[in-house]
């Protein structure tokens, strides 16, 4: 067994050109899948749009700031609670980080006093 591998550039041949092949029609028209699909009862794997859609999103402002703190926290919440923290971060102007530092030492401060 030969230790050395083939290099498949070192033809003079050009490669092979691949071309696709032709769609083939469908044997059985959309209209009649449909209406067998209807006819049976079958539920659609299509998503369906709510009635009354959910409010867009409030556009946030980029928030980059040198703090020196590199280490992520991630967590799961609710929409409105999401929005709270960002509003107190808006209304103090002040980082998320330092919302949330500010959080935990009144959290730790109510618990010292009980």
């Amino acid at each position: 067994m030969s230790a050395e591998r083939v290099n498949p550039f070192a033809s003079d041949e050009p490669p092979p050109r691949f071309e696709t092949k032709p769609r083939a029609p469908r044997p059985v028209p959309t209209e009649h899948i449909e209406q067998l699909s209807q006819d049976n009862n079958f539920s659609s794997r299509q998503a369906v749009r709510p009635a009354s859609p959910m409010p867009a999103a409030v556009p946030r402002r980029r928030r980059t700031h040198t703090t020196g703190r590199n280490q992520q926290l991630n967590i799961k919440a609710t929409a409105g609670t999401i929005d709270r923290f960002y509003a107190i971060a808006d209304r103090k102007g002040v980082s998320l980080c330092e919302v949330l530092e500010q959080a935990l030492d009144a959290l730790d401060l109510k618990d010292s006093r009980s």
